[in-house]
């Protein structure tokens, strides 16, 4: 099930993915028909415009500072804070200093 992590290994996942000057960077360690789970990276400024996703979307900040927008809504989001993001619905990711999350899509 598990993609490009190590097993019975103590990991931080926020040091799975590193920051590239002006870009998202992501790692996916699940992808199935029920779920998938990806660890990202935005540099300062650097977003995912809006689009809609087929499964609930749960994110949680692993480090910095990151802006959701969802359904018109903005959330400013900080290491520690998750938001889930209903399915169907429009949203957007926005690096307000870099940071980086973990994804998780329950289909």
């Amino acid at each position: 099930m598990y993609k490009n992590i190590m097993k019975q290994t103590n990991l931080k996942l926020k040091d799975l993915v590193d920051y590239q000057e002006g870009q998202v960077v992501s790692k996916t360690l699940v992808q199935n028909d029920q779920m998938s789970m990806t660890i990202f990276s935005f540099d300062e400024g650097e977003e995912i415009s809006t689009h809609a996703s087929g499964g609930d979307a749960m994110v949680t900040v692993l480090e910095g500072i990151g802006r959701f927008t969802v359904d018109g809504e903005v959330f400013i989001l900080q290491e520690g804070e998750t938001l889930i993001m209903p399915k169907d619905i429009p949203h957007a990711v926005y690096g307000e200093e870099k940071f980086k999350m973990q994804l998780t899509v329950s289909f």
